[in-house]
């Protein structure tokens, strides 16, 4: 269903794209946008992955560099049936986590320094079962494309004022309909980003609680990260808002036109879902807390449906 769910967007972004292009050139501006999308898309799917790291400075580690982070990635992989993603950290203050791949064969989940200094173990394993949980439903793909086609829309976009600045109105859209562009072709992409993330996140939420076998471990780090996210800015994201949805949690300050940008439903819907699944599961009880000694002195998460 997601493969479909991804012919369908990239078609929906080419248009988009030709639409932007029929602006800045005519015809002859939309066949340029085609080919331009065309080759995009063919980049963006073997590519799109590497891009998104390599634009947040994530680093790969193992289990020399990272042997606890890696551990828990690995146990919780095999409760979900994956195979072994790769993991990566990200130097940033953010508490915050995301995965990416074009399909489970080649997959990568990356969290923040920030994000493995303020949770507890238990509390990490709820994250990282959400990211498995996108994995695991072919999320990655969809969620990653979308990414870097919207960034390509929006920096095409920028032109429009530079373009249509310089035009007559016998050969262009003019200063008035560059700008308008400007406004909708970037707004345009990230409704449809919207449109998958709210679904998409219910169901990785549910699915990683059952994962890590404790929906309170997941709903208890969302409730961290969503506060620490408005307190501490994560400058990679802000400078590259149409990657935003990629994250567990909205990763933009919210400031100006951010607001615009929510691609996530609300943090506290999330939990009372969680809260939800926790009853149903018989597990409602247990919320983590912090051990004495610092946040990964923890013993291993105790089995759940998935182990």
């Amino acid at each position: 269903m997601n493969y479909l769910r991804t012919a369908i967007l990239l078609a929906g972004l080419t248009a988009l794209f030709m639409g932007v292009g029929y602006l800045l050139g005519g015809p002859n501006g939309a066949m340029i946008a085609f080919l331009i999308a065309a080759a995009t898309n063919f980049f963006a799917y073997w590519n799109s992955d590497r891009m998104v790291l390599r634009a947040y400075g994530a680093h790969e580690v193992d289990r020399t560099s990272a042997p606890e982070l890696v551990e828990l990635v690995a146990e919780l992989a095999g409760r979900a049936g994956l195979p072994m993603p790769r993991v990566f950290v990200m130097e940033n203050p953010q508490p915050n986590a995301f995965a990416t791949g074009r399909n489970p064969q080649n997959a990568a989940v990356a969290v923040t320094t920030g994000l493995m200094q303020s949770l507890s173990r238990e509390e990490l394993a709820g994250v990282i079962a959400h990211e498995l949980a996108h994995i695991k439903h072919r999320d990655t793909l969809l969620m990653t494309m979308t990414a870097t086609i919207a960034g390509a829309i929006s920096m095409l976009a920028q032109f429009g004022m530079f373009f249509g600045g310089h035009r007559n109105n016998n050969s262009g859209p003019g200063m008035i309909a560059s700008i308008v562009m400007m406004i909708l072709a970037p707004l345009a992409a990230m409704l449809v980003q919207m449109a998958i993330s709210r679904t998409r996140e219910y169901a990785a939420d549910n699915l990683g609680g059952r994962i890590a076998g404790q929906p309170m471990w997941l709903a208890s780090a969302l409730h961290k990260i969503e506060d620490a996210a408005h307190q501490i800015p994560n400058m990679e994201a802000e400078q590259n808002p149409a990657s935003a949805h990629l994250f567990i949690i909205n990763p933009l300050s919210g400031h100006g036109v951010d607001s615009l940008f929510a691609t996530h439903p609300s943090t506290q819907n999330r939990i009372a879902a969680l809260q939800q699944l926790a009853a149903e599961l018989g597990t409602s009880g247990a919320e983590p807390h912090e051990p004495a000694g610092g946040p990964w002195n923890r013993s291993r998460p105790s089995p759940g449906p998935w182990g």
